[in-house]
């Protein structure tokens, strides 16, 4: 699990990301302008910054640049804002970010986005960007599509499947239907820990789910928590 730290002005995504990154097993560190960003960067070594672009004291861009100006960058940064142009994320990944994310931000794209961050190696500022197979960097078919381009080098991520666990399951009919029905949710459920690597929060996402109630229903149905966990490992 990683060191990550948030630098929002905006204490409700501050809150938020912070709920859901501890939540995933990370250690979050908060910063609410640039000062205490620089403060945190100046004691610990983060292993990813999610960094607003807006904000009162110094923006997200200059505060990126003050980093890589002075060989601070030594880590992956992903900016956040709900206002940036195009123009403005082209220029944070000549700087040297990593990712960008767009408020409101969705647990998908943020979960999505620091898995990537996290794995990705961080590139040196000015080098190239790399064009892979023959993929125009800022010629995509839509603007969301165009940034989500220019903040991963000039290529996107190629996609990963991964089926899981096998979802064909057998269950006993001849039982009375309380019993099936428990083995089933209890499979279900299973099912979905397994294939979320036994993170709650995206659980309760995919089964329409609050956590609290989650909890309470596989507490109900017995299953193993630790164990999922260590079967996702």
């Amino acid at each position: 699990m990683a060191t990550i730290l948030v630098v929002d002005d905006e204490l409700g995504i501050r809150d938020l990301l912070s709920e859901i990154l501890n939540d995933e097993g990370h250690t979050v560190e908060l910063a609410e302008n640039a000062a205490q960003a620089r403060a945190l960067r100046a004691q610990m070594r983060p292993d990813l910054v999610l960094l607003d672009i807006w904000m009162p004291d110094t923006d997200g861009v200059t505060l990126l640049k003050e980093w890589a100006s002075s060989g601070q960058l030594s880590m992956p940064v992903i900016m956040m804002s709900g206002h940036a142009t195009i123009d403005t994320a082209v220029e944070a990944t000549r700087i040297g970010a990593t990712a960008f994310l767009e408020k409101p931000i969705t647990l998908q794209k943020l979960l999505k986005a620091v898995d990537l961050g996290l794995n990705k190696p961080v590139a040196k500022v000015g080098a190239a960007l790399p064009v892979k197979s023959g993929l125009a960097p800022f010629a995509p078919p839509s603007p969301d599509l165009t940034v989500e381009v220019a903040m991963t080098g000039g290529t996107l991520p190629e996609v990963v499947m991964d089926i899981g666990p096998q979802s064909m399951q057998s269950f006993n009919l001849e039982g009375p239907l309380r019993e099936a029905r428990d083995e089933f949710e209890k499979s279900y459920f299973e099912y979905h820990l397994a294939r979320e690597s036994g993170s709650m929060t995206r659980v309760a996402e995919k089964t329409g789910l609050e956590r609290t109630h989650l909890y309470r229903k596989l507490k109900q149905l017995g299953v193993d928590l630790a164990r999922s966990k260590r079967n996702a490992l």
